[in-house]
């Protein structure tokens, strides 16, 4: 009952930043719209800065939504493309709330769903164990900072027609997806000589 509740409330913070922006949202306005006192959210969310972090949590948990299906199924690279672009359609979908993913840190059960993510995929990508950490902080970077970016007017360089197509972000992931290559796949001088003697025979 309590977790219901907490997810009513922390879905109506999320309906009000949408609808009026962040500054917008305050204990009172979030209680107005559940049919609660300020006081009464306290037990279910805590303060505005533990209400917030559960945004962020929220948004994690509609991440993992937007990519759909079973990941597992597909190839790595599917994977990070559909990823990037559940990154994007989030930030779409909640321009006003998405910032908080850039911008704060939670500890809640959802909050590390994108690292995780992406670990899983540089690992199954064969990038080295002790690169992994590294690889998944620059691509996490490049997704909100970009989609943040996008949503706050914010993107050096960007354009109106920019901003409306996929183009442009399809094309930074596909080079995410080739620097991941590298890394997983050097290219040795032993291989080179037997591509040689394959193609010439």
């Amino acid at each position: 009952m309590v977790d219901d509740k907490r997810r009513q409330i922390l879905d109506q913070a999320l309906a009000l930043v949408d609808e009026r922006g962040l500054a917008a949202m305050s204990m009172r306005a979030v209680a107005e719209r559940v049919g609660l006192t300020s006081m009464a959210l306290y037990p279910y969310v805590g303060g505005k800065d533990a209400l917030l972090d559960g945004l962020v949590d929220l948004l994690h948990l509609e991440l993992g939504g937007y990519v759909g299906g079973n990941p597992a199924d597909l190839d790595w690279r599917h994977r990070l493309s559909a990823l990037g672009r559940a990154v994007r359609a989030l930030a779409r979908a909640h321009p006003s709330a998405f910032p908080l993913l850039l911008n704060r840190s939670a500890a809640g059960p959802s909050a590390s769903w994108l690292a995780s993510a992406l670990q899983g995929i540089l690992a199954d990508a064969g990038v080295p164990a002790s690169e992994v950490p590294r690889q998944a902080r620059l691509i996490c970077a490049f997704l909100l900072g970009y989609t943040t970016g996008e949503v706050t007017g914010g993107l050096p360089g960007s354009s109106p027609e920019m901003l409306e197509g996929a183009a442009e972000f399809d094309a930074d992931l596909e080079d995410l997806i080739g620097m991941v290559e590298n890394s997983a796949t050097p290219r040795t001088s032993v291989e080179q000589p037997d591509d040689v003697r394959r193609a010439g025979g």
